[in-house]
């Protein structure tokens, strides 16, 4: 069995509109049993996101894209996602350093010894 590492995190909703911009709860979560290269990202509502670890770990850098999910740096301190679905466009902002240590976290997430 290996460890789920399940964070929490604050998002800032990037919008054109000053009176939509919100803060927002952001679950990010890796289970290396149900996919050892996949992150998910839980916003706020039914919303979950799932793409692979390695385009978080690239987008921190410089901008990637896979599929309907991009992520960019934005500055020295802050990355943005962008999520892609039939109903719109959802982007938010992140403060990099919960993302890096998310993504320290799953690289060091190891099997439960028994």
């Amino acid at each position: 069995m290996s460890v789920t590492v399940e964070q929490y995190a604050r998002a800032h909703v990037v919008t054109d509109s000053p009176e939509d911009r919100a803060t927002v709860p952001v679950i990010l979560r890796y289970d290396p049993d149900g996919g050892p290269t996949a992150v998910h990202v839980g916003l706020p509502g039914p919303h979950e996101w799932t793409f692979p670890r390695e385009l978080l770990e690239r987008g921190l850098r410089a901008p990637a894209t896979a599929g309907p999910v991009s992520i960019w740096p934005c500055g020295r301190v802050q990355a943005v996602m962008e999520f892609h679905s039939a109903h719109g466009v959802a982007v938010m902002q992140f403060d990099t350093k919960a993302l890096i240590r998310f993504l320290r976290r799953t690289y060091t997430a190891t099997p439960v010894a028994h």
